[in-house]
């Protein structure tokens, strides 16, 4: 054989052993030395696997409970007609088994690995509150899945990280302080009348009593409202962004093992065609919307983006002008509609609290007019309603963080570049903080607020903990008040023998199923304090 080709060959088995050694290291080698820092402490965890970590063990444990039946249980009803449904709130045992196994064996905190990436699962309070009271820019957005998740957030607010996280908040988070909210109450409200509308014409339709799935016209009617509220497009132009916003939260629904654990996500895969196709489209329609705002005068969300966005080069002033509107797209109306649909599903389940809310919301309403900021602000059983609702099935599974730089919380010493998982849903059922009751519906627990709902309020965590709490909560309280409160004095509902209680995780928590319910019309009461006004 030729010197040269034998040369050439040697180089080339030389670079091979390089790079493997290269993926052996960031696989293996950086992660398990993290993991015994953490040993060192005491924390502990399931042993990984080379190179999934414990993913495969995870989607062992999550096949088994589906195929057990996971404690997902179709609805029933008691006594055969009538009474209360047999609902199983807590989901952790189908939802996320592999944490709950983990959990028992291994307590409070422990370790795990998602690829390469290691993960602090925390739900122990000292350190939940450590986090929540933390201010530095050391702790960050979590990085795992942030490949993945990359076409359906970009650099945007919800995944970005430092200063330039920071940067977004300034521009962002003054559109939804709550003397703005305030003032887009009146748009919300229209936005409503379309969707009581439509279901007032089905139940005429269907002889006074109609069976129908709400959550897509939940979807719809949220969608107008952040379209329009912050977009200031209506949904029939922004109907085409929602679709495709919602196929390509389903394209990256499932972790890219690949992209996560090597860095490199361009494989031209089936998954990863379509994701960069629905991406395109996306990306294309946004910049169409941003052209016909900048031709208007009207002062909105997406006007204080380009403002801030004018001085950068063009391709990046586009992309962070997408990045940012497809986060608060995605954000500002898939969470509020699942939270609404949520919350209609257990008034439907619970006849005693829609009455209770039902007679309120009319009280504060009286004549029939629409809700303004005061009566809003005095639905006290709508809001405990609401509260309870976000602690039984919060959107965010996880608050999410990343340790830029070595941390210390609740006196554990992280190394830098651990992802800390926060399990929303274990503090929320969580019989020490909220009772024997936990698992149970009840509002009443809110009625002195979250903090005479449990012993340690930062443990309720439905818009997330820290500076990185969502920056949407008060549009989010003021848009579910308005929707539900009106659909509550329209009309009467109970939850179909249909409908089937699968909780699924697709980056939210939401009815894998959808929600069906058997819906007619408030009987009108007379109101005898109009009778005295008028006589």
């Amino acid at each position: 054989m030729d010197i040269g080709v034998k040369s050439l060959l040697s180089l080339c088995l030389i670079g091979v052993c390089c790079l493997a050694l290269y993926f052996y290291k960031i696989i293996w080698s950086v992660p398990e030395r993290i993991r015994k820092q953490l040993r060192r402490q005491g924390i502990d965890g399931p042993p990984p696997s080379f190179p999934y970590g414990n993913l495969l063990d995870m989607k062992r444990l999550v096949v088994a409970a589906a195929a057990k039946g996971g404690g997902r249980r179709r609805s029933r009803r008691r006594g055969g007609g009538g009474g209360e449904e047999v609902i199983q709130h807590d989901y952790r045992s189908s939802v996320f088994p592999h944490y709950e196994q983990w959990r028992n064996e291994y307590g409070p905190v422990f370790s795990y690995r998602m690829g390469n990436i290691v993960m602090l699962h925390v739900s122990q309070p000292e350190v939940v509150r450590d986090i929540s009271l933390c201010v530095s820019l050391d702790l960050g957005k979590g990085s795992y899945l942030k490949k993945t998740h990359e076409p359906l957030f970009g650099q945007g607010i919800l995944k970005s990280n430092g200063e330039t996280w920071a940067h977004q908040r300034k521009i962002i988070a003054p559109e939804f302080f709550l003397d703005k909210v305030k003032g887009m109450m009146d748009l919300m409200i229209d936005c409503t009348y379309p969707l009581l509308k439509a279901w007032e014409d089905k139940v005429e339709q269907n002889g006074g009593m109609v069976e129908m799935k709400i959550d897509d016209d939940l979807r719809t009617y949220s969608a107008d409202i952040i379209s329009r509220a912050c977009f200031g497009s209506s949904y029939v132009k922004g109907k085409e962004i929602f679709m495709k916003l919602r196929a390509l939260q389903r394209v990256v629904s499932k972790p890219n093992m690949f992209a996560e654990i090597t860095g490199f996500r361009y494989l031209p895969t089936k998954r990863n065609r379509e994701a960069w196709r629905l991406n395109r489209e996306i990306h294309s329609l946004i910049l169409k919307i941003v052209k016909e705002s900048e031709r208007g005068g009207e002062k909105n969300l997406l006007r204080a983006i380009l403002r801030n966005a004018s001085g950068d080069e063009m391709g990046k002033a586009d992309r962070f002008v997408v990045d940012n509107c497809k986060s608060i797209y995605f954000a500002g109306h898939e969470t509020t509609a699942v939270t609404a649909t949520w919350s209609l599903m257990l008034l439907g389940l619970h006849p005693e609290w829609q009455a209770r809310v039902r007679e309120e919301v009319v009280d504060l309403t009286a004549g029939g007019r629409p809700p303004d900021a005061r009566s809003l602000h005095k639905m006290k059983a709508l809001t405990m309603v609401i509260q309870e609702t976000l602690r039984l099935y919060p959107p965010g599974a996880f608050v999410s963080r990343e340790t830029l730089q070595e941390m210390k919380f609740g006196g554990i010493h992280i190394p830098k570049g651990v992802n800390v998982y926060v399990p929303v849903s274990t503090l929320h059922h969580d019989p020490k903080i909220w009772g024997e009751d936990v698992d149970e519906f009840n509002p009443a627990r809110f009625a002195n607020g979250v903090i005479g709902a449990c012993q340690l309020p930062h443990m309720y965590l439905p818009f997330g903990a820290g500076t990185r709490t969502c920056l949407g909560q008060n549009f989010a309280m003021v848009e579910l008040k308005i929707v539900l409160s009106l659909i509550l004095s329209k009309f009467q509902f109970t939850l179909s023998p249909k409908y089937h209680h699968s909780p699924a995780l697709r980056l939210i928590v939401e009815p894998e199923f959808g929600v069906d319910l058997i819906m007619k019309k408030v009987e009108p009461k007379f109101d005898h304090r109009m009778e005295k006004k008028t006589s």
